[in-house]
Parts: structure tokens; sequence; C-alpha cells
């Protein structure tokens, strides 16, 4: 049995419960991380090989393990090439440069302006480099998402770059149905829309927001980020993203207050979800993606090169979020919206992707398997949590089981409390009977300070 360890956030089959899953972070900070990784397991499934997710962590000392017990490690990545992501590229790069198995990056890119502009990416281009070629070395190409980070890669003197798009798009293989299933958008149509903290607080999304919101009683937000997640289940507003108070996941937002705000933690009820709605449009790629795979229309509002390099590559709808009118109507983007390309195009694309699989030695399952039968009833015998909801109801049922998890989380922290108490009045007790004197071990008094005490204050004082 082949086995391949991927770079993911949880496994697809992990049904995880939405407390367990936001003290994890399962969707590594973005739940969109979870459409591609998911689609990437899948794809990679086929009855010779076994796919093991990471849980997201870049543990380098486990390289030896790695080596030994697995065949390949794929790592599925978005816009990577960024200065907030470098320190973990770096991690990464030196988990991989102690591996001996091959190393494939599939979809992986760089983040700049709308004009394609690499400058801000300049500082860090030693760690891409770095990082790149340590694939190199283990894999035949690497795959990025467009145009954009192809020539960013090979402006570097990089040969072996591939544009392959995002696997999040080939989840249902060379198949990909979207139609507009009716003539026009109307007050009663179901809308779903989307956007990043920054582009509600400073590219003009939160002036989309409202007048949708005022035209569309149908209307429904779907957030991402982990701190959208929690202050719809939490009401938890200590994340430095609380500031925008714009955004329908904050407790302050009208949207919020009528119930039309969501997070999904997992791509399947995400997906499902979509399936009823009749048009999505956001500045989110893989929250329109999502709608994509359910055979929705969706249209990308671009707010940089990692949005626009997958729309032009995929032929998605968009529009470059600079340069909206004001009064900008969601009916006029669906009048607008040709799926031709998108769909037309896919098989070819899927081909392309699937090529770059077999020179990386690396089996799909709609050539080499059951083109995820398997997967698809597996994912439909388990129950996963719905989409996460705003916290509006003070019904007994929803407070006893938040409050429940809250107390159970916290005797469970009382007890490594006082395990790690323990330690440390032992590890000062040998010290002191040591005949050299030895101090105590610093790893112990840093791990005591860093845990005693404080888990207990952040989960019940917030």
């Amino acid at each position: 049995m082949n086995r391949i360890l991927l770079r993911s956030g949880k496994s697809p089959y992990d049904a995880v419960p939405v407390e367990e899953a936001l003290h994890r972070d399962v969707i590594a900070t973005n739940s969109g991380n979870l459409i591609f990784s998911d689609a990437t397991h899948k794809i990679l499934e086929t009855p010779g090989t076994e796919v093991v997710s990471n849980g997201i962590r870049t543990d380098v000392n486990a390289a030896g393990r790695i080596n030994e017990e697995y065949d390949a490690f794929v790592v599925p990545l978005a816009n990577a090439f960024r200065p907030s992501f470098e320190p973990q590229l770096k991690r990464l790069t030196r988990l991989i440069s102690k591996l001996r198995i091959p190393v494939v990056v599939v979809g992986v890119g760089g983040q700049a302006g709308l004009d394609y502009n690499p400058a801000r990416l300049k500082p860090m281009e030693p760690t891409v480099r770095e990082f790149v070629s340590a694939v190199l070395d283990r894999s035949a190409s690497i795959g990025v998402r467009g145009e954009f980070t192809e020539k960013y890669l090979k402006d570097m003197g990089f040969r072996d770059v591939e544009v392959i798009g995002c696997p999040s798009l080939f989840m249902y293989g060379k198949e990909l149905a979207v139609h507009k299933g009716v003539g026009a958008l109307t007050s009663d149509s179901r809308i779903a829309i989307n956007g990043s903290h920054n582009a509600v607080q400073k590219q003009g999304l939160d002036r989309i927001i409202r007048r949708a919101h005022a035209r569309y009683p149908h209307l429904r937000f779907i957030g991402q980020n982990l701190s959208d997640a929690r202050q719809l289940h939490w009401r938890d507003l200590s994340d430095a993203n609380a500031k925008v108070t714009a955004m329908p996941t904050h407790p302050d937002h009208p949207m919020y207050g009528e119930g039309k705000a969501r997070v999904y933690i997992d791509p399947v009820t995400w997906i499902d979800d979509l399936r009823a709605f009749d048009f999505s449009f956001g500045s989110r790629i893989h929250g329109n993606i999502a709608a994509l795979l359910a055979g929705t229309p969706a249209t990308v509002l671009c707010g940089d090169s990692r949005t626009l390099e997958l729309c032009r590559y995929f032929d998605i709808p968009h529009r470059l979020i600079n340069s909206l009118p004001e009064d900008l109507d969601p009916a006029r983007l669906y009048e607008e919206a040709d799926f031709t390309g998108l769909v037309s195009g896919h098989h070819e694309r899927f081909e392309r992707f699937t090529a770059f699989l077999d020179r990386n030695d690396l089996q799909n399952t709609f050539t080499h398997g059951d083109s995820g039968a398997a997967f698809d009833d597996r994912m439909r015998s388990l129950s996963f949590p719905a989409g996460i909801r705003p916290w509006t109801d003070a019904d007994l049922t929803s407070v006893m089981s938040r409050f429940g998890w809250l107390y159970g989380r916290v005797d469970e922290l009382s007890k490594d409390n006082t395990r790690l108490k323990r330690e440390l009045t032992r590890a000062k007790s040998g010290a002191k009977a040591t005949a050299t004197g030895a101090p105590v071990p610093t790893s112990v008094y840093r791990r005591a300070r860093r845990i005693v005490g404080r888990p207990i204050r952040k989960v019940i004082g917030g």
C-alpha cells in the first residue's frame, strides 16, 4: 500500500464537533483551505494508496518518521508566497530539506496587487528561492496557481514550473456543470455573498453588502476566517478582526441579528448548502469555488493577484474590486456572467492537472481508481456539523451545549495544570538535591510559565 502524507488541517472523514474544531483550528485560520485539501485527498486516494492528513503541523523533528512511514509528501498551498506566511514557509522548507521521499507542491501562488507587481515580495525572495529549490530537488516540477506565479518563479530562474490552477475545481474530475437556474435575479432570489475583512474595510465591499442586504431579503453572508466562526458561535470579539464591525459575522451587524451569516468547517456541508442558492459573489475565491462545485453561478470580485490569476486560468467570471460602480447590483453581475469558458475548457485543464500528477509519479482516482465513488460513499455515511450560525438565541439547550463543552475543557486544563505544577516541584527538588547544584532545566520553567494558570483564564475569561 502506497502511503501519502498530505498537508491539511484535517482528514475529510473527520467529523469534528464545532467547539473542538474552533479550539483546534482545523481550518488553519481559513475554511477555504479545506476546499482544496479535501479535493486533493479525494483525487489522490486510489485503491492502492492511503492518504493521511498531517494536521497542518510542520514538525521538522518528524522528518525521520515521515521518511520511514510515507512514500510521498504532497503539499497543497494557496497564497504561500506572501510576507505574512514567510515564517511558516521557512519551517516547511526546513522539513522538506530533511526528507528523502518525493515532495509535490500543488497549486501554490504568490500574492501581489492587481497590477501583478511583485515588488512587495522582494524581501522574502531568498525564502521563496530556498523553498522552491528544496521542492524541485524532490519532484519533477512545481504546480502553481496561474500566470503571475509562473512568471514570478521563472524570473528567478526556475524552469520546472507548471500552471495547474487549484485542485479544488477538480474535486469532481473532468466534469463541471454550472448553469443559470433562473433567467434573472429578483428580490426572491437566494444570494450568497462572501468577502475578507480587508475587502470590507479597505476595498468598498461594506457598501456592496449594505446595498445587497437592503435589496435582497434572502441574502446570506458566508465567512471563512476562524475569527468569523468564533464570533458566530461564541460571540468572541477578542481577535483584531473584531474591529471590523461592517462584517456580517460581527454581532453588531444587522445580518448577524437576522441569522443571515454562516461559517462552514466542512466543505461537504458548505457545498451542499450552496446548491440551494441562485448566485454567489464576493472577494473570496474559494467561497465562490464552493458555489461552482455546487453548480451555482458565481462571480469573483478580485482584489489581488491570487484571485485574479485563478479566475483568468479557469475562466471564472470576475470583476476588479477597485473598479466597481457605486450602485453595484448582484443582478447585473448575474446577467453578465458567462460560464462558457469555465465549463468548456474544464476537460483540458483537468488533463493538464492529471498530467502534472503523472509526471510526479502520483496516481489519481479518476484515471487509476473509481473516480472517487468510495470517497463519496464514505462521506455520505458520516454526519458533519451544519454551518455555524450566529448565536442570537437564549435557548437553554444552546447555552448548555456551549457551556458543557467549556466545563469539560476547564476540567481538562485544571488537571493538566496540576500535573505541570507537580513536575515543576519535582524539578526544583531534584535540582536542590544534586551535588553539582545543577539548575532546573530551562524547558521545564518555560513550559510551566506558558501553561500553568493561563489556559483556564483564557477559556473562562476571554
